[in-house]
């Protein structure tokens, strides 16, 4: 069985599929995963025009289905490997036995909680510079947060756009010294610090976001800033709760691997994609360490 349905959990299917071991994928709340959130994807190998990301995960599906896997809906409430095999049950309540598992669940990015997020997410809000950035060349944008996290997208950001806003609602940065040192250095980086939006406004897209500058002090004061894109960079949550039973994870929940492979502390149970990558959380890479935990768990499959 294989848990998610973005570039790990299809790329894992692929892989299984050829190898004749009768993959299931549950796809989980969002088939296709958190790339269907944005629209063209440019950074994919095999697409040298760029590719619209929900066709894209189609073409993934039915490449795997090609292979013999087995597409459900549904998401995964609980696994048991107390036993073999294990037992995956859903949300309805079906209960599926599955000599291995293979967590590709992703990591959410977290988000300001405002409802004009939901509104522009593809038009004009992302929670991936890495990714989008290159859609707002020559354009202004904004970043939100102050860790190291902000810092490099701010500077990535910086290369491409005419003007980034860093939105801060500390006044300081939490940032590396050397991370606060080079965004500071950055010409084209504007800190707004003790600022937090609280609001984006345009017609067919971003074009500017409501900010308040010290917020519930004497002085707060409200104004309008004009951007075309809006970064969400104040952490990832790795979606890895059902599993943390049989896992191990660092303190933010990111499943742990064993040594250079894709197999978690648990014999039989494997991991791919961003749920456990806390560092690159790109479809590419994703896609590799699906491939590698397929590879990995028929190996394993061979010793039982």
């Amino acid at each position: 069985m294989i848990v998610g349905s973005g570039p790990a959990g299809y790329t894992a299917a692929i892989y299984a599929g050829r190898a004749n071991l009768c993959p299931v994928v549950v796809c989980g709340l969002q088939m296709g995963g958190q790339l269907t959130q944005t629209t063209i994807v440019e950074n994919f190998p095999g697409y040298p025009d760029g590719v619209d990301a929900n066709q894209m995960m189609m073409e993934m599906q039915q490449q795997a289905e090609r292979f013999g896997a087995e597409i459900m809906s549904g998401v995964v409430t609980d696994v048991d490997f107390s036993n073999k095999p294990a037992v995956v049950t859903l949300d309805d309540g079906e209960k599926i036995e599955a000599d291995t598992v293979i967590i590709a669940t992703g990591a959410s990015a977290k988000y300001l909680g405002l409802p004009d997020e939901v509104k522009y997410n593809g038009r004009g809000v992302s929670g991936c510079a890495t990714c989008d950035g290159f859609f707002y060349r020559k354009k202004v944008t904004a970043v939100v947060g102050g860790g190291d996290t902000a810092c490099e997208d701010a500077l990535y950001l910086a290369q491409l756009c005419t003007k980034v806003y860093l939105v801060v609602r500390k006044p300081f940065l939490r940032a590396s010294k050397i991370m606060q040192e080079r965004v500071m250095a950055t010409e084209n980086i504007e800190i707004l610090f003790e600022h937090n939006a609280t609001g984006l406004y345009g017609e067919n897209g971003v074009e500017g976001m409501h900010v308040v500058k010290r917020k519930g002090e004497a002085d707060e004061q409200h104004y309008d800033v004009a951007i075309d894109g809006f970064f969400l960079a104040i952490g990832h949550t790795p979606n890895s709760e059902v599993f943390r039973k049989w896992v191990d994870t660092d303190e933010v929940g990111y499943i742990c691997t064993v040594g250079n492979t894709q197999q978690t502390r648990t014999p039989g149970l494997f991991v791919a994609g961003d749920v456990c990558d806390p560092t690159y959380r790109q479809a590419v890479v994703a896609a590799a360490t699906g491939c590698k935990a397929a590879l990995e768990a028929e190996r394993y499959l061979q010793t039982i």
